[in-house]
């Protein structure tokens, strides 16, 4: 009877020993899935409202406000404001200071964003941070001359005066007479 309980033990080992060497099957997830990445959330802007305006200052604005957006944050005009001057739908832009002038007071000319001709009172173009398509607007500046401008000033830094625009290949005292009332240099 020892012999049978022996055999059957060893049976059972045996049993065991191929059971613990079968390897369970390898199970190859899938990686998980990415979540949908979001385009990121404009940031607001920030800007200065001057002249004409009931509460002159730093407002912040949502992203694609306007120019009249930015007069009502500054409490509207005042009675002296001179509104035909300034093109209330233009799109704001951040750090951008925008004046509403005085009845009487003299204004800049700056290029209009539909059709590059110029505009009274109209904001100048900050040329350290003006895209390819606003710099074409301005005159005597096409695609070629407007992408060495922002070459220019990735390889250089910001522009410290309007004259350093000179600099710029293409940009000649003529060149740069024809713009130097349109643009400004802000950081």
């Amino acid at each position: 009877m020892a012999k049978h309980w022996q055999d059957l033990l060893l049976m059972l080992c045996l049993v065991a020993l191929v059971a613990c060497q079968q390897t369970a099957p390898i199970v190859v997830l899938p990686p998980p899935t990415p979540a949908p990445t979001m385009p990121p959330t404009p940031a607001p802007l920030r800007v200065y409202v001057s002249g004409a305006v009931q509460s002159p200052g730093v407002y912040t604005l949502p992203p694609c406000s306007l120019v009249d957006d930015a007069l009502k944050a500054a409490g509207g005009a005042t009675a002296e404001a001179d509104l035909e001057h300034i093109n209330l739908a233009l799109e704001a832009r951040d750090q951008q200071q925008i004046h509403v002038p005085r009845k009487g007071e003299p204004v800049q000319s700056a290029p209009s964003t539909d059709s590059g001709a110029t505009t009274p009172g109209a904001l100048r173009i900050n040329i350290n941070t003006a895209t390819l398509g606003e710099l074409d607007k301005l005159p005597k500046i096409g695609p070629t001359t407007a992408q060495r401008i922002i070459d220019y000033r990735t390889k250089n830094g910001p522009f410290k005066r309007v004259e350093d625009l000179k600099n710029v290949s293409g940009i000649g005292d003529a060149t740069f007479e024809a713009l130097k009332d349109l643009i400004t240099v802000e950081p």
